[in-house]
């Protein structure tokens, strides 16, 4: 039975639980699907959070797997008990001010928390849903210290979310999620009437899609060396496709056959197929050829623990590109998927293809990229121009 050893980390500032093993692929897969569980490519190790609840997470997911080493960060804790703090495993509250004080959930909040992500699991809720969600749950959890959640009324939630919103500084998009999770837990978990919607909803504002034009794009491109990187970004843009799409590609679902990509189980647990450029077939050929041994099972593999790619890690790929290149919009990888509808608006493609392509489930989430496509604009003379062709405004 492999065992895992585990050390004190501080991780973006944050104090954390470094996990030490010697490389063993069924352990790789049961943290991947851990949604606390993070890869750190700079310490070379899976990491979760120094908190109570993700370290019993972990301990149930590797049980019967593994053995825990857990002399190191004892000494660590035993430490922390003789510094002027709580020596208790804490669970921060990223949305508080700074200096608020933090403190421990109860026991039985503990317990609606293990049911509340438990539920989550069983309904087959995607990983990244589920951390949004506990998330959001632990801020209130937080908040509670030892009065029951399953006690609170309506009333009481309202509070809660005008407390969070004016005190807390929580955006409408943050709003919408706290709720959704909420909800969940109150006519889900402990199948409560539906009383949500006497609970009002920020209006979310009307954004439009961030991207890159084509000078931008070859910039961004440009500024990248390493042929995995490149390639990333380049399927990313082609193919318009969401950057946990892009990790989760298998050489598999690359069809050269039909000149398609598969992508499986993509948002809304969906698959679809889009289009394979003939060009981005051969730079992906190239690729695999570039590196060997070459990939195995995923397209992008992680060269150190053979599985998928971090989302993060492709996500500061594309942010390192966007510093070097000079690009100084606030966009992210996003924004690549944004520009391939966009452009492809731009040239004359239906509309209605273009979301077969996204797999949007609606078309009004599509038309969005109308409002940016400039295919229309072009052709719009400013009533401006048209005044100062009569020649009779001074400059």
């Amino acid at each position: 039975m492999e065992n895992i050893r585990l050390t004190p980390l501080t991780h973006r500032g944050k104090a954390c639980i470094a996990l030490h093993f010697a490389f063993h692929n069924t352990l790789n897969t049961i943290l991947k699907a851990l949604p606390c569980a993070v890869w750190s490519k700079t310490h070379k190790c899976w990491y979760i959070p120094l908190q109570e609840a993700d370290y019993k997470a972990f301990q149930q997911a590797v049980n019967g797997r593994a053995t825990i080493d857990t002399s190191a960060i004892r000494e660590y804790l035993e430490e922390r008990k003789k510094e002027p703090r709580p020596a208790e495993v804490v669970l921060a509250v990223s949305s508080a001010p700074p200096n608020a004080a933090i403190g421990r959930l109860s026991e039985e909040n503990l317990g609606a928390l293990d049911k509340f992500v438990q539920h989550l699991k069983l309904k087959a809720y995607s990983a990244s849903t589920i951390r949004t969600y506990r998330n959001e749950f632990v801020q209130l959890l937080q908040l509670l210290k030892d009065k029951p959640v399953g006690e609170l009324t309506p009333d009481d939630l309202k509070r809660y979310m005008v407390f969070a919103m004016e005190k807390q500084g929580i955006s409408e998009n943050t709003a919408h999620s706290r709720l959704n999770a909420l909800k969940f837990y109150f006519e889900q978990v402990l199948s409560k009437d539906k009383f949500f919607w006497e609970i009002p909803r920020p209006k979310k504002p009307l954004l439009l899609p961030r991207l890159l034009n084509e000078t931008e794009l070859t910039r961004l491109f440009n500024a990248l060396s390493n042929k995995k990187h490149k390639a990333m970004l380049f399927t990313a843009y082609s193919s318009g496709l969401r950057v946990s799409e892009i990790v989760n590609l298998k050489i598999s679902d690359i069809d050269s056959g039909r000149m398609q990509i598969l992508v499986r189980h993509a948002k809304g647990k969906k698959d679809r197929y889009v289009n394979l450029s003939p060009l981005l077939l051969d730079i992906l050929r190239q690729y695999i050829t570039t590196y060997k041994p070459g990939p195995r099972v995923y397209l992008f593999e992680s060269e150190q623990t053979l599985t998928a790619y971090p989302t993060r890690t492709v996500q500061q790929i594309f942010s390192n590109a966007k510093h070097n290149a000079g690009i100084r919009k606030e966009v992210g990888i996003h924004s690549l998927r944004h520009s391939f509808a966009t452009h492809l608006l731009d040239k004359g493609t239906d509309i209605r293809y273009i979301k077969d392509l996204l797999g949007h489930f609606n078309i009004k989430t599509t038309e969005r990229y109308l409002h940016v496509s400039k295919k229309q604009l072009v052709n719009i003379i400013s009533p401006f121009d048209d005044l100062w062709r009569k020649n009779e405004v001074e400059w």
